[in-house]
């Protein structure tokens, strides 16, 4: 009788794979003394610029860094108006406010979970300066209608890159359509540091304009003052922020960046298995991938509708954690948040999508450090919850 595979550990979701390079490297940044913004985060930076194929980029603490730091540079504040999605972290939307301007929200297209053209050119007014779109999961947005109507209404793209490092739209790297492309190197990223963003640039007045307004506002390489080469004064030119990444984030990033591919692949593998495996579930499954399109398969998610399955998706969430697997969910849309409700009197059913979207889905783990062995322990997971949950509802 074949023994059934049962985890001896929880199955964390998103759970990092961080390999001897990392740590290596890590160490011998302790011993180095610099531990802060250094020479570390310098290569970090240049190792991802030749990566995306960009001509600048700019690390800081967070994507959320990244994005605030990108609306700013483009000028944007009280008055203004920025177009973006409701489904995505609420960072998105949060780094508008920061800056002074309103958030505007467009629906998504109900297939691919991104923003939607023909919902953005419903929304834009005289107040509109920028349109934020975000590559949910790692699918490309529609960027070819997006530039169309960037450069019909004069308005800025910054493009939420958080989930797509590896994607590619066209043959052209996610980040690099708009004036700037935002990243993240959180935890559950395809690439690590812990905490920390990146932002490209493709001039250098506005590569410089972050590195400023990034550091305390003072001026360009204040960083170096403290190096081996002499102290070098520094003017304050902005009122800036804390917003820099350390050395000891970059030690980590620089050795996941060389495994973007393989670990990619793995993903890839993981992704393949899960769409053969699930297809006869009553559930919804991710859209086919766009031709000529690099999807970064940063989420998995699946669709949990109660009239489909005879259960919640709230409830499939708390049966998996019993089972030992970790899911997440991506996203609640950002009208269903009592904080949005309250400020601007946004309702879920004014983006029937998203909010559709948003009370169904369920992220399951597609981490590259995954076994064989744990993914079918997940899948088998899947399938036993929903076929008991049809059995007991018939």
């Amino acid at each position: 009788m074949k023994k059934i595979f049962k985890p001896k550990k929880f199955i964390i979701f998103g759970s990092p794979l961080i390999e001897n390079d990392e740590i290596k490297e890590v160490v011998k940044t302790l011993k180095s003394s610099w531990l802060g913004t250094g020479p570390r985060v310098a290569k970090f930076e240049e190792d991802f610029k030749q990566y995306e194929n960009a001509k600048y980029a700019m690390a800081v603490n967070s994507c959320t860094a990244a994005l605030h730091l990108s609306i700013l540079a483009c000028g944007i504040g009280e008055g203004d108006e920025v177009i973006t999605t409701p489904m995505t972290f609420c960072a998105t939307v949060n780094t508008i406010i920061h800056a002074g301007a309103t958030p505007i929200l467009a629906d998504i297209n109900p297939q691919t979970y991104n923003i939607d053209p023909d919902e953005i050119r419903k929304k834009i007014t005289k107040r509109t300066k920028a349109i934020i779109p975000v590559h949910f999961a790692g699918r490309a947005c529609e960027m070819d209608e997006i530039i169309s109507i960037a450069s019909k209404h004069n308005l800025h793209i910054i493009e939420d890159c958080a989930h797509a490092i590896e994607t590619e739209y066209h043959k052209k790297k996610a980040g690099t359509f708009g004036r700037f492309g935002c990243f993240s190197f959180y935890s559950t990223k395809n690439v690590v540091t812990g905490e920390g963003g990146m932002v490209l640039a493709k001039n250098s007045e506005d590569a410089s304009k972050i590195k400023i307004l990034g550091l305390h506002g003072m001026s360009k390489d204040a960083w170096k003052r403290f190096g081996d080469t002499g102290f070098k004064h520094y003017q304050v030119v902005e009122c800036g922020y804390k917003y820099n990444m350390m050395d000891l984030q970059a030690a980590i990033g620089i050795h996941q960046l060389k495994r973007v591919d393989q670990n990619w692949l793995k993903r890839e593998k993981i992704w393949k298995r899960y769409n053969h495996a699930l297809k006869e579930l009553p559930i919804g499954l991710p859209a086919d991938i766009e031709k000529n399109t690099k999807h970064a398969y940063h989420l998995y998610t699946i669709l949990v509708d109660k009239k489909k399955t005879s259960i919640s998706r709230d409830d499939f969430l708390d049966q998996m954690t019993k089972k030992g697997v970790g899911v997440g969910v991506h996203y609640m849309s950002v009208p269903e948040h009592e904080y949005y409700q309250r400020t601007f009197g946004w309702k879920p059913e004014e983006y029937p999508n998203a909010m559709m979207v948003g009370r169904q889905t369920v992220s399951i783990p597609i981490s590259p450090k995954l076994t064989d062995m744990e993914v079918e322990y997940i899948i088998k997971s899947i399938k036993e919850i929903i076929d008991n949950a049809m059995v007991e509802n018939k």
